[in-house]
C-alpha cells in the first residue's frame, strides 16, 4: 500500500468513482453494529424470522464484520436505483387479473452487475493506493447491509425496515465493499419518518407489528418467495394479486416521490413481466418458466412455488369459467403443495360465482338455478 495517503481526499475520490461506476451513491461505515446486533437477537427470539433459519447462523459474524473479514475497518456501502420508469405500478396492482411482481424483480438478477461494479470499485482504488484487503458482497453472507448503509449516511431506516433516502426515496439496492482502510466514516443522517404510519396502515397482511418490526411470517415478500410450504389460509386471500414479493410499503411511503427511475438497461422489465395476466403466466409449463426466468431473481424459488403463488392469487380473482378451468386442468397432475393452494382457489370461486347467481340483489331478483 503506498505511504503517505490522505484518507479524506480519498474517500472523496471512492465516492466520485463509484459515482461514474453507475452507483448513485457511496458511504462509509464503521464497523460498530452492536445495537443492531441486539435488534436482531430480539427478532430472533420473537420467531419472526419464520423458517428462515439460515438468519440465526454465523452468530456475532452479522453484527462483527471485522470477524466475517478479519482485518476490516470500514465498510464501502453503494446504493443503485432499479425503480422501473414506469406510470404507477397500482394499475397491475389493482387489476384482478393481473399479475403483480414486486419491482426488483422485474428485470435481471441485480447480485451479479452489482458485484462486478464494485470489483471494479476496489480496482481502481487498488490503482490508487496499492494491494489493500477487501471482500465484495451483494446480499450475500451474514452482511447487515442496512444497518452498515445507515451509518454510511444513505438514509435511515424507516418503519417498515427498509432504506428511505430523502432524496430518492426506497427503490434501491444495496452492495458493500469491506475494507482494510482507515477511512473517515460518514455520519448516518436523521429519521424523516415522524409521525407517518402509512406503510404500517397499508400493509395488507398486518407484516409490520410496530414501527421497525416486522413479522416475516405475514410479510407477503417472505411468504411469496422465501417461505417453502403451504401458505397460510387466513392470509392467502389477503394477498390479492401478489405472486412474487410485495411492494406496498413502498408504494405508501410518501418518500418515494422523490425517487427515480433506474438508469440501467439490465433493470428494465423483460418477458412482459410488468403487465402479464395471472392466466397467462399460470399457463407457463416448467421448461417455460426456467427459459422466461433465466437471469432473473424469480427462478430462485423454482416452479413448484411459482405454481403455488399464482394459484392463490388466481383464488383471489374473478371467478370466470377461463380461470375454473385452469385450475382444474392444473389440478389432474399438481404436486400435493400445489394442489392444495389449487383445491382452495377452485372452492373459494366456485363459492364465489354460486353466490352470485343466486344473490337476487345481483341479477334483479332472478335466481338462475
Amino acid at each position: 500500500m503506498s505511504r503517505n495517503i490522505h484518507w479524506r481526499t480519498l474517500a472523496g475520490h471512492i465516492k466520485e468513482w463509484a459515482r461514474e461506476l453507475g452507483f448513485q451513491q457511496a458511504g462509509i461505515a464503521d464497523i460498530g453494529l452492536e445495537l443492531a446486533g441486539e435488534r436482531l437477537r430480539r427478532w430472533l427470539q420473537l420467531g419472526y424470522q419464520g423458517e428462515m433459519e439460515w438468519m440465526a447462523r454465523h452468530g456475532s459474524k452479522r453484527w462483527r464484520p471485522q470477524e466475517l473479514v478479519p482485518g476490516t475497518l470500514r465498510v464501502i456501502s453503494v446504493r443503485m436505483d432499479y425503480r422501473p420508469p414506469e406510470q404507477d405500478p397500482r394499475r397491475q396492482l389493482e387489476d384482478p387479473a393481473g399479475a403483480y411482481i414486486s419491482r426488483y424483480a422485474l428485470g435481471r438478477d441485480y447480485h451479479k452487475l452489482m458485484r462486478k461494479r464494485l470489483q471494479q470499485l476496489a480496482r481502481r482504488i487498488e490503482a490508487e493506493v496499492g494491494s489493500f484487503g477487501y471482500r465484495v458482497f451483494v446480499d450475500s453472507a451474514p452482511v447487515m447491509e442496512k444497518p452498515l448503509a445507515v451509518k454510511a449516511g444513505l438514509g435511515w431506516m424507516g418503519k417498515h425496515t427498509n432504506l428511505v433516502n430523502r432524496d430518492a426515496g426506497s427503490w434501491f439496492f444495496l452492495g458493500e465493499l469491506f475494507t482494510d482502510l482507515p477511512l473517515p466514516a460518514d455520519r448516518p443522517v436523521k429519521d424523516h419518518c415522524g409521525r407517518c404510519q402509512a406503510c404500517l396502515d397499508l400493509c395488507p397482511t398486518g407484516a409490520i407489528v410496530e414501527p421497525y418490526l416486522v413479522d416475516a411470517r405475514r410479510c407477503i415478500s417472505y411468504l411469496t418467495i422465501e417461505h417453502p410450504g403451504p401458505i397460510p389460509e387466513a392470509l392467502r386471500p389477503m394477498m390479492g394479486n401478489r405472486i412474487y414479493g410485495c411492494d406496498d410499503c413502498l408504494l405508501a411511503c410518501p418518500w418515494n416521490r422523490f425517487s427515480s427511475p433506474t438508469r440501467e438497461d439490465d433493470f428494465l422489465p423483460r418477458q412482459g413481466l410488468d403487465r402479464a395476466t395471472l392466466l397467462e403466466l399460470f399457463h407457463w409449463d416448467e421448461e417455460t418458466f426456467l427459459k422466461r426466468t433465466e437471469g432473473s431473481a424469480i427462478r430462485r424459488i423454482g416452479y413448484q412455488r411459482w405454481q403455488r403463488n399464482l394459484a392463490v392469487a388466481l383464488g383471489n380473482a374473478s371467478p370466470a369459467a377461463a380461470v375454473i378451468q385452469a385450475l382444474q386442468e392444473r389440478l389432474l397432475d399438481a404436486t400435493p403443495l400445489v394442489a392444495e393452494h389449487l383445491r382452495w382457489a377452485l372452492d373459494r370461486l366456485t363459492h364465489q360465482r354460486h353466490t352470485e347467481n343466486t344473490d337476487p340483489s345481483r341479477n334483479g331478483g332472478i335466481t338462475k338455478e
